[in-house]
C-alpha cells in the first residue's frame, strides 16, 4: 500500500488512516491492536499468466452459482478455478466462441450461466449445459446498441443493460429484450444501471444521475444540493452502488464520487467530490462495500480509494513498484468480493486478491517509496526498549526505528567503516542510550537519535552477534568469545574457550545472552554455558548434545534461550527446539526434543518466543510454528494467516512488542503476528469437480457432477479426468489435494502441493466406484473437506456372464489340445534351453556387474551418489582416527538462478564440470559423491583439517576460475565449501552437521569461500 500524493492533490491522508478502514473489514474483532496500523498494508496475490489467465487488462469479474470466477479481458472471457483459466475467444466458430473477445461487463445468472457484455458486438449469454454462447441480436428486437457498459439484476428473473445508445431490459425467462424510453433529459450513452432494494431504478447516464421511482414509468434528476454534489451527479456516472447500510453511492468520469444516505442527504467525499483546484478526479469504475460502513472505490489511474461514512479523508491503495504484494496497477476496472470474503481487483496489469481475515501475521516490507517501509530486505535484529522504539538491524549499516505511539518509523544510518556492515544486536544502557551491535560497537541517542560509530576501536574488526546489559557492564557475543565492556569504567576484558578447561566458555561463536533467573546463559554454536554471574572467567556449567543421552540437547548449534511464565526453558537449536522443565534441586537437566517429527516446518530453529496465552512461537528456517506450552501440540503459520515471508534464520531477530506482538525478522522483511487474533467465522467452501473429460472429450459445465452424483461412462470411454479444486481461493499452493477411487485404489493418492488438483484413470475395468476426493487445508485453522461421486462402468459385450460361460468352455478345449502339443515340443526343446540358460547365466552376471555400478554412481557425473558415498565413508569413518581424516561439503553458488537464466541443461553442465575440477584435485583413494542435487561431498581419509582446508580451498580458486560454456553462453561458477575433521566418538551424521554448518557459514559470508568447522 502506499500513499503517496502522485500530484493527485494535496488531501490524499496518511497510511495510518487507510489501514483503520482495512482493519473494520474484520469488524468483528474492533477492539485489535490499532497502533501498527500505519504500518500494516493488504497482500496482494497475483493470478498471472502462469494459471493461464491472458495477459491483458481485466475489465469485469463475477462468481457463478458453483464459486468459479469469470474473467473478462480486453482479449477474451477467462473461467478460473483457483489452479487452472479455461479461455474463451473468439475462435471456434458459431456458438463455441464469443462474439467479441472485449469483455466489458459479466453478470451471473441464476442457472450457472453467464452474461457477457462486450465492446462491439453486443450481448452474449453463455449455457453451461451446452458450452456454447448465443448472441442477441441488435436492433428493434434485441439490445439498442453494440456496445454493453454495464449488466443489473432486477431481482424478479430479468436483467437491466446499459448501452452506448440506450437502456434495455432483458427477461430471462423469455430471452427476450425490450428497449425503455428514458426522457428528454438523458442523452443516449449510458455507462451504469442499479436497481436498488426498494425498487428504484438508478441510472449512470452521459448527462448524470437518473431515477426511475418504484412505480413510476420517468426517469427524472434525483433532489440534491448545488455545489460539489451536484458537480458529480450532473458529470458522467460510471458507478453505481447500493451499500449494506442502504447508501448509494455515486461515482463519475471527472468529478469524483458522492453517496446518499438512507435519509435522503446527499454527502461529499472529502477531497473527492467535484473538481480540486480545477484538476480533474480519476474515473471511477466500481464500487464495493467489503465491510459494513467500509466503501472500497475503484479508479482509473489512482487505484483503489477507500472510505467510511464521517471519515475526515479518503484513503488510497496503489501500485508500489518496489513491493510485489502491493496492488498490480492503478488503473482498476472492477471489484468483486467472493463468497470466503477474499477481495478481488481488476486492473490494467492483471488480476489481483487480498484476503482480509489473514491477520494472525502481517509483514512490514522494504521500499524506498514508503516512509514507513523498511529500508532493506533482511532483518537481522529486533530490539524493544524501555521507551516502546522498536529497534530494526538490517544490513549495510542500516537501522530502522519503528515509533507505535507517533504511527511512523525512521531510517538511520552508520557512518564510518561500519557503513556496510549488518547489524544484529542491540542492548539499552542505565542512560537510556542503545549500544548497536554490528562490526564493533556503535552508540545512539534516542532521543536526538545522533549516531556515534564505532565507539570502542578494540572491536572495531570484530562482528557483534549478541548485546546483553549487566549493570554498568555490556556483555558482548561475538565470533570470538564474549568481551565485557563497563560503561563506567570503560575496562574491556574477554572471555574465550580454552580447549584444555572443560569448565570454560564451551565455543567461542556467542550467538545470544540470557538473563535466567539467577543465572546467565550462553547460547554458542557448540552449546551453552551458564554462568552464576557475568564476572566469571571459568567455572561455566556446559550443556552439550550427547549421542548416547536423548535428553542432552536437541543439538549443540543453539541459537536462543528463552523463558515462559511457568518456568520452561526453550531452546532453539539447529536440530530442533529442547524444552526443559524446572528440575528439581540438584536434579540434572534433562531436555524434550520437538522437531519436524512432532510436526515443526524445520528443525533449523532460530528463535523462542513466548505470549500472554501460554504458547511459545519459533522462527525456523521454514517459517513460523505456534506450541502449546502444555499439550506441545505445534501448528505451522501459513498464507492463510498472513505469513508470506518464508524463512528466519537470525537469533537476535526476534522480540515482544509492547502491545504484546511478536516480532520476527526474517530474509525478506519483519514479520508481525498477534497470538490472540482469531478470524471471524467461515462459510463452507466446496470442494467442487470443475471440469470433467472422458476420453479426451470434456463434459459442458452445466453436466459436470455436484457432490454424490453420478459419472457415467460406456462401454467405448475407459478413460476419465476430474479437475477438482477447494473454490476459497487462499493459498492454493499450501492446499493438499488427495484422491481414492474406492474398489480400485488401496490408498489416497496424494498429489504434489501447488499442483493442480486432478484425478486420472485409464483403461477402467467396468463395475460401480466412489470416487473420493478431498483437499486439506494448513495454518492456525487447517481445516479437511471431503466430497465424493459415484462411478458406473458399462461392460462391453465380452465381459457379459454369458460371454464369459462360452469362452471358458473353449479355453478347456484348447488347454487339452495344448498339453498335448505342449508335451511334445517341450520334449524337443530341453537340449535346447539348457544351452540357453548356461548362455542366459554368463549375461545375467555381466550385466549384475553392470547394475552394481550404476547402483552406486550418480548418471549425470559418474561420481559416487549419496547412498554408495556414506557407505564407503563410513568404512573410512569406524578407520579414522580423531583428525586423520575429513569430510568437505559443498554447495553451488546460485545454482536455481543459474538454472533458471540459462536452462536446465546449463546447469548440468555446471554440474559436470564441477565434478570434473573436484576429481583433478582428488587422490586415489579420495571419496567423491554427489550428496543432493547442486551439492557434493568429498572424503579425504589421512588427511589433517589443514591439509583439507588447503585442498578445498585450491577446488574453490580452480572453480572460480573455470568457465562454463553453453550453447555460446559464458558461465561463471562458484561454489560454498565447509570443511570438518572427524571428532573422537563422533557418528557420520554428527560429521556432516558440522560440514553442512560451515558450508551454511561460508554462504552467510557471502558465498565463494570455504569455511572450516570448529
Amino acid at each position: 500500500m502506499n500513499t503517496r500524493r502522485r500530484g493527485m492533490g494535496c488531501f490524499w491522508p496518511s497510511l495510518a488512516g487507510l489501514l483503520l478502514l482495512l482493519f473494520r473489514i474484520g469488524a468483528s474483532h474492533a477492539a485489535t491492536d490499532t497502533a501498527w496500523t500505519p504500518f500494516e498494508a493488504p497482500w496482494f496475490d497475483k493470478v498471472s499468466s502462469s494459471e493461464g489467465l491472458p495477459p491483458s487488462i481485466i475489465t469485469a469479474l463475477a462468481q457463478d452459482r458453483q464459486g468459479l470466477l469469470w474473467v473478462g479481458t480486453m482479449v477474451g472471457l477467462a473461467r478460473y478455478d483457483g489452479y487452472r483459466t479455461q479461455v474463451f475467444d473468439t475462435r471456434g466458430g458459431e456458438g463455441k466462441g464469443l462474439p467479441d473477445a472485449y469483455v466489458r461487463s459479466l453478470l451471473a445468472l441464476p442457472d450457472g450461466g453467464l452474461l457477457i457484455g462486450t465492446n462491439a458486438l453486443g450481448l452474449a449469454r453463455f449455457d453451461p449445459a451446452t458450452a456454447r454462447f448465443r448472441t442477441y441480436p441488435t436492433g428493434p428486437t434485441g439490445t439498442s446498441d453494440r456496445k454493453i457498459y454495464a449488466l443489473a439484476d432486477d431481482h424478479a428473473g430479468g436483467v437491466w443493460i446499459a448501452t452506448d445508445q440506450g437502456l434495455d431490459h432483458l427477461d430471462l425467462r423469455s430471452n427476450t429484450i425490450r428497449q425503455l424510453k428514458t426522457g428528454a433529459d438523458t442523452a443516449p450513452r449510458n455507462f451504469s444501471v442499479m436497481q436498488d432494494r426498494a425498487g428504484n431504478l438508478w441510472l449512470g447516464n452521459d448527462n448524470g444521475l437518473f431515477v426511475r421511482h418504484a412505480g413510476t414509468s420517468a426517469f427524472v434528476r434525483p433532489e440534491h444540493p448545488a455545489g460539489s454534489v451536484a458537480t458529480v451527479l450532473t458529470n458522467q456516472i460510471w458507478a453505481i452502488r447500493e451499500d449494506r447500510a442502504g447508501r448509494l453511492w455515486a461515482g463519475s468520469g471527472q468529478a469524483g464520487a458522492v453517496y446518499r444516505d438512507p435519509d435522503g442527504e446527499w454527502h461529499t467525499l472529502p477531497g473527492f467530490s467535484g473538481y480540486q483546484r480545477g484538476a480533474q478526479q480519476a474515473t471511477v469504475r466500481a464500487f464495493l462495500d467489503v465491510a459494513p460502513d467500509t466503501m472500497w472505490i475503484a479508479t482509473d489511474g489512482a487505484g483503489v480509494l477507500t472510505y467510511a461514512p464521517g471519515d475526515a479523508r479518503v484513503q488510497r491503495i496503489d501500485h508500489d513498484a518496489a513491493m510485489d504484494s502491493s496492488l498490480p496497477g492503478d488503473s482498476v476496472r472492477a471489484l468483486l468480493q467472493d463468497r470466503s470474503a477474499n477481495i478481488w481487483v481488476a486492473t490494467d496489469l492483471g488480476l489481483a486478491h487480498t484476503n482480509p481475515n489473514a491477520r494472525t501475521a502481517f509483514s512490514l516490507l522494504p521500499s524506498p517509496l514508503e516512509p514507513n517501509a523498511l529500508s532493506d530486505t533482511s532483518v537481522r535484529g529486533i530490539y524493544v526498549d524501555s521507551r516502546g522504539l522498536i529497534w530494526l538491524g538490517l544490513g549495510s549499516g542500516r537501522i530502522d526505528v519503528i515509533d507505535l505511539a507517533a504511527g511512523r518509523m525512521r531510517h538511520l544510518q552508520l557512518g564510518g567503516s561500519q557503513t556496510h556492515r549488518d547489524i544484529q544486536a542491540f542492548v539499552e544502557a542505565a542512560d537510556g542510550s542503545i549500544w548497536v551491535g554490528t562490526q564493533g560497537l556503535a552508540r545512539i541517542d534516542p532521543a536526538s537519535m545522533k549516531i556515534r560509530s564505532s565507539v570502542l576501536p578494540a572491536l572495531e574488526n570484530i562482528p557483534v552477534l549478541s548485546l546483553q546489559r549487566d549493570g554498568t557492564r555490556l556483555l558482548i557475543g561475538t565470533y570470538d568469545g564474549v568481551y565485557r565492556y563497563d560503561i563506567r569504567s570503560h575496562v574491556l576484558d574477554h572471555i574465550r574457550h580454552d580447549p584444555k578447561d572443560p569448565t570454560s566458555l564451551v565455543s567461542d561463536t556467542v550467538r545470544q545472552i540470557a538473563h535466567i533467573g539467577r543465572t546467565w546463559w550462553y547460547s554458542t554454536t557448540h552449546g551453552i554455558s551458564i554462568a552464576r554471574n557475568t564476572r566469571d572467567r571459568r567455572g561455566f556449567r556446559n550443556l552439550i548434545r550427547r549421542g548416547d543421552d536423548p535428553s542432552s540437547l536437541p543439538q549443540n548449534y543453539v541459537n536462543s534461550v528463552a523463558q515462559d511464565g511457568k518456568g520452561r526453558l526453550w531452546v532453539a537449536t539447529f536440530g530442533g527446539l529442547g524444552v526443559l522443565d524446572p528440575p528439581a534441586s540438584g536434579q540434572p537437566l534433562r531436555f524434550d526434543s520437538i522437531g519436524m517429527a512432532q510436526g515443526l516446518g524445520s528443525d533449523k530453529v532460530s528463535s523462542v518466543l513466548g505470549d500472554d496465552l501460554g504458547h511459545v512461537w519459533v522462527g525456523t528456517s521454514n517459517g513460523v510454528s505456534v506450541i502449546d506450552g502444555d499439550t506441545r501440540a505445534v501448528r505451522n503459520l501459513g498464507p492463510r494467516d498472513g505469513l508470506h515471508i518464508p524463512s528466519y534464520l537470525y537469533a537476535a531477530a526476534a522480540a515482544r512488542a509492547p502491545g504484546g506482538e511478536l516480532l520476527f525478522g526474517g530474509l525478506g522483511g519483519l514479520t508481525v503476528i498477534r497470538p490472540d487474533w482469531q478470524p471471524p467465522r467461515a462459510a463452507a467452501v466446496p470442494l467442487a469437480v470443475t471440469n470433467v473429460a472422458i476420453n479426451d472429450v470434456e463434459l459442458p459445465f452445466g453436466k459436470l457432477p455436484h457432490a454424490g452424483g453420478t459419472i457415467q461412462l460406456d462401454q467405448r470411454s475407459r478413460n476419465l479426468r476430474v479437475n477438482f479444486s477447494l473454490l476459497d481461493y487462499q493459498a492454493p499452493k499450501e492446499t493438499s489435494y488427495s484422491y481414492r477411487m474406492d474398489g480400485l485404489d488401496e490408498d489416497w493418492v496424494d498429489l504434489p502441493r501447488g499442483a493442480p488438483p486432478s484425478a486420472n484413470y485409464t483403461n477402467l475395468p467396468h463395475g460401480e466406484y466412489r470416487l473420493r476426493l478431498r483437499a486439506r487445508t494448513h495454518g492456525m485453522q487447517p481445516r479437511t473437506t471431503e466430497t465424493s461421486l459415484q462411478l458406473v462402468v458399462t461392460p462391453r459385450w465380452y465381459e457379459t456372464a454369458l460371454s464369459r460361460i462360452v469362452a471358458v468352455l473353449l479355453l478347456i478345449a484348447l488347454v487339452v489340445v495344448l498339453v498335448h502339443l505342449r508335451t511334445l515340443y517341450l520334449r524337443r526343446q530341453a537340449t535346447r534351453l539348457q544351452r540357453r540358460i548356461d548362455e542366459q547365466t554368463r549375461d545375467l552376471r555381466a550385466a549384475n556387474r553392470r547394475l552394481d555400478e550404476l547402483a552406486a554412481t550418480d548418471g549425470l557425473t559418474g561420481a559416487y551418489n549419496r547412498r554408495r558415498f556414506l557407505e564407503l565413508a563410513g568404512q573410512q569413518h569406524a578407520l579414522g582416527r580423531e583428525g586423520s581424516i575429513c569430510i568437505a561439503l559443498f554447495d553451488l553458488d546460485r545454482f536455481k538462478q543459474i538454472n533458471d537464466t540459462y536452462g536446465h541443461l546449463a546447469g548440468d553442465a555446471v554440474i559436470r564440470t564441477t565434478i570434473e575440477v573436484v576429481r583433478q584435485h582428488c587422490r586415489q583413494h579420495d571419496l567423491v559423491g554427489r550428496y543432493g542435487g547442486e551439492e557434493f561431498v568429498l572424503c579425504l581419509p589421512d588427511t589433517s583439517l589443514p591439509q583439507a582446508t588447503e585442498i578445498a580451498e585450491r577446488i574453490r580458486e580452480t572453480l572460480a576460475r573455470t568457465a562454463v560454456v553453453q550453447d555460446g553462453k559464458t558461465i561463471s561458477v562458484t561454489v560454498s565449501i565447509g570443511v570438518a575433521a572427524l571428532r573422537e566418538g563422533e557418528s557420520i551424521e554428527q560429521w556432516l552437521s558440522r560440514a553442512d554448518t560451515a558450508m551454511y557459514e561460508a554462504k552467510h559470508q557471502g558465498r565463494n569461500r570455504c569455511v572450516s568447522a570448529d
